[in-house]
């Protein structure tokens, strides 16, 4: 071997090593933080199978997964009780009323943090239209919008948006560190500047993590919603009438597909938060 081999260069790797480097870190972080989970959902799905089958449960009592599986296949386009049709129109629901409850949100937050007359009016009152019970206002919004718009279950899914959305942006737009106010007003920023520099920067994790929580409460007000009638073909009114009808199986099935929905939902605002604030720490990669 000759003397020059194995000998890093004085200025350090080559540029070109540092985007390998940084894909095997990206590799093995992904690996440690991803594989964990998967190992515990396989590992309770097959306990969760072996148990069915050495105890015979009935599956009126606990379907087995296979069974599930068995039923979503079957009734993934099924005429009588169609899955994927319903789980499409129920995403579109939750997915409504989650634009709807965040865009709400986020306006009463920013008139909040900017007035605090605003804020001691407002606040109140979303504290007091969260206390509902949500199931209250299903009747409310199917007879305003109609019992078989769509519309009537976007906003019990933007009820449950609205409030986490408002509370934590409020929250990041209010607790900005005073020192970093008078270094801007220092420099004589006007109060638009320090919104856009100070302000909606600090809020944006914030922001982020209230995201997080709408995005699956959004799926859970929908389908809630759907339990007090609407469109025949909607995941809510699956699971009452395949459970009305002792067809388990397509119930829990039915109740899968749901929390796949809400897992992509938070998977998807998990990683638009890594594009959007890479500096935070709750986006970089930390080791």
């Amino acid at each position: 071997m000759s003397a020059v081999q194995g000998v890093v260069p004085a200025g350090g790797p080559s540029p070109a090593a540092a985007p390998r480097a940084r894909r095997g870190y990206d590799v093995r972080r992904a690996f440690r933080e991803y594989v964990p989970a998967i190992v515990v959902i396989v590992g309770g799905l097959v306990l969760w199978e072996l148990s069915i089958r050495l105890l015979g449960l009935n599956a009126f009592i606990l379907p087995a997964p296979s069974a599930i599986w068995g039923a979503l296949v079957e009734n993934w386009n099924g005429e009588r009780f169609p899955l994927f049709e319903s789980a499409k129109n129920t995403i579109v629901e939750a997915a409504g009323g989650f634009v709807i409850g965040t865009t709400a949100g986020v306006v009463v937050a920013f008139l909040a943090a900017r007035w605090s007359g605003m804020r001691a009016l407002l606040l109140p009152l979303a504290v007091a239209a969260n206390a509902i019970p949500i199931i209250a206002f299903a009747p409310l919004f199917n007879t305003w919008f109609g019992l078989l718009n769509p519309l009537s279950k976007m906003m019990m899914a933007a009820v449950l948006s609205f409030f986490p959305v408002m509370a934590n942006v409020t929250r990041g737009l209010s607790g900005v560190d005073p020192a970093a106010l008078e270094l801007m007003r220092s420099y004589a920023a006007s109060d638009g500047e320090i919104l856009r520099k100070v302000r909606v920067p600090n809020a944006l994790p914030y922001f982020f993590t209230a995201l997080k929580l709408a995005s699956t409460l959004s799926l859970i007000g929908a389908i809630v919603a759907e339990y007090f009638g609407g469109q025949g073909s909607v995941l809510g009114r699956m699971i009452v009438q395949s459970a009305s009808a002792l067809k388990f199986d397509i119930t829990w099935a039915a109740v899968s597909l749901a929390a796949v929905a809400g897992i992509a939902f938070y998977l998807l605002i998990a990683f638009v938060e890594r594009l959007a604030i890479p500096w935070h720490s709750s986006a970089r990669n930390d080791g």
